[in-house]
C-alpha cells in the first residue's frame, strides 16, 4: 500500500455507532492509517439512501475521530466528508452490518447506501455484511474487511469502484475463499403480517415471513450459502440499456388536444 502520506478512510453503517460490528471494523483498519467513524446515534436499518432535510442534525463527539449523528447513514456519510473532515477520505468503509445485504436488498440497507453515496462523490467505497442475525464474532469480517480496504485502496482502477461484499457467519480457517458475485433474488414469504393491537384494533408489521433466495449460479447468496465471501461490484446507473432501443421502435408522436 502506498505510504508516501497518510491514509484516512471514512467509517459508517446503519446498525449505530455503538455497534459491536463497526468496533471490530475500526479496530482492524487502523493499521491502514487515520479512521474517522462518523455513525448513527441509533439503528438505522432500511432507511436506504434517505437523507434529512427538515431538522438540524446533532451530533455527540465520543472522541477527536468517533462522531454520533442523530440521522441517517447518509447523513452520516455527508457530514463526516463536508463538515468534519473538510475533504474527500481516500476510501469509504460503511458496516460491519449484522444481518445480510445481497439481492434485492441492497437497495434497502442503508450500509449500502452509505457507501454508494461515497462512490457518487467520486470516493471508493466499500460495503460490509456479516450473513448472520444471531449473536456472532465479528473477528473474522473484520480481519476479511481490513484485507479488502488494503486491495482497494492498492488498486489501479481508473475510476473509483463500489463494492457490496457478504461474509458467511464462520470462523476465518472455515472460509472457503472469496469469489466475485453478481446480485442474488429474493424470494418472499408473508411479508405482511396482520395484528390487533391491545385497543383491539388492526396493526401490521412488514417483514413477517423468513425470505428465501432462488437457485442460481453465482450469485451472492450461492457463494455465501457455500462458505466463500461474496464481493459484488455495483453501479448506480439504473438505466436498463437494452429497453432503450426497444421503447425507440414504439411509436411517440404526442400532439395536445
Amino acid at each position: 500500500m502506498n505510504s508516501k502520506r497518510e491514509i484516512t478512510i471514512l467509517v459508517t453503517n446503519d446498525d449505530g455507532i455503538r455497534a459491536e460490528g463497526i468496533k471490530a471494523l475500526t479496530g482492524k483498519l487502523e493499521r491502514l492509517g487515520r479512521i474517522i467513524t462518523v455513525a448513527p446515534e441509533n439503528e438505522q436499518s432500511a432507511t436506504s439512501h434517505a437523507i434529512t432535510l427538515d431538522k438540524p442534525l446533532r451530533i455527540t463527539n465520543y472522541s477527536r475521530n468517533r462522531t454520533g449523528v442523530h440521522g441517517t447513514p447518509t447523513d452520516c456519510l455527508l457530514l463526516g466528508i463536508h463538515g468534519i473532515l473538510g475533504y474527500k477520505p481516500d476510501l469509504v468503509v460503511s458496516g460491519i452490518n449484522h444481518g445480510p445485504n445481497m439481492g434485492e436488498d441492497v437497495t434497502y440497507s442503508g450500509t449500502v447506501a452509505a457507501a454508494i453515496e461515497g462512490y457518487i462523490l467520486g470516493i471508493p467505497s466499500i460495503a460490509v455484511s456479516l450473513t448472520s442475525w444471531e449473536p456472532v464474532d465479528f473477528s473474522a469480517a473484520a480481519d476479511i474487511s481490513a484485507f479488502l480496504a488494503e486491495k482497494m485502496l492498492d488498486s489501479a482502477f481508473p475510476k473509483p469502484s463500489l463494492w457490496n461484499v457478504n461474509i458467511p457467519p464462520l470462523p476465518a480457517d472455515k472460509i472457503r475463499g472469496i469469489k466475485i458475485t453478481k446480485l442474488g433474488s429474493r424470494i418472499y414469504n408473508d411479508i405482511i403480517t396482520k395484528h390487533v393491537d391491545p385497543r383491539g384494533k388492526d396493526c401490521f408489521w412488514i417483514g413477517g415471513g423468513e425470505p428465501g433466495w432462488s437457485d442460481e449460479e453465482n450469485t451472492d447468496f450461492a457463494a455465501v450459502s457455500s462458505g466463500f465471501v461474496s464481493i459484488t461490484p455495483l453501479r448506480v446507473d439504473l438505466t436498463d440499456y437494452k429497453n432503450i432501443f426497444e421503447l425507440k421502435k414504439w411509436g411517440w408522436e404526442w400532439k395536445p388536444n
